[in-house]
C-alpha cells in the first residue's frame, strides 16, 4: 500500500507544481497586460495632445483675427465718435454765438 500512497503524493507535488507555474504564469501575463495598457494610455495621451494642437493653434489664430478686427472696429467707431462731437460742439459754439450777436434771432 505505501507504493501507491507514494505515487499518489508524488503525482499531488507534480500537480502543485503545475499550479504554481501555471499562477506565476498567469501573473506574468498580467503584469505584461497591465503595462502594454500602461504604454498604451500614455501613447494615447501623447497623441491626444498632437492632435489637439492643430485646432487650438486654429482657434487662437481665429481670435487674434477677431480681435483685431474689433479693435479696428471700435477705433472706427470711436473716431467717427469724436468727429460728431466736434462737429456738434462747433455747431453749439456757432449757435451760441449767433444768439449772443444776435438775441432777436
Amino acid at each position: 500500500m505505501d507504493e501507491p500512497l507514494q505515487r499518489l503524493l508524488e503525482a499531488e507535488a507534480r500537480a502543485q507544481a503545475v499550479i504554481d507555474a501555471a499562477r506565476r504564469e498567469r501573473e506574468a501575463m498580467v503584469e505584461a497586460a497591465l503595462a502594454a495598457a500602461r504604454d498604451t494610455e500614455t501613447r494615447f495621451e501623447a497623441g491626444r495632445a498632437a492632435l489637439r494642437a492643430p485646432y487650438i493653434d486654429d482657434a487662437r489664430t481665429r481670435a487674434e483675427q477677431a480681435t483685431g478686427e474689433l479693435t479696428r472696429k471700435y477705433g472706427e467707431r470711436q473716431r467717427m465718435l469724436r468727429e460728431l462731437a466736434a462737429r456738434h460742439e462747433r455747431e453749439a459754439a456757432d449757435a451760441a454765438l449767433a444768439l449772443l450777436l444776435d438775441p432777436a434771432a
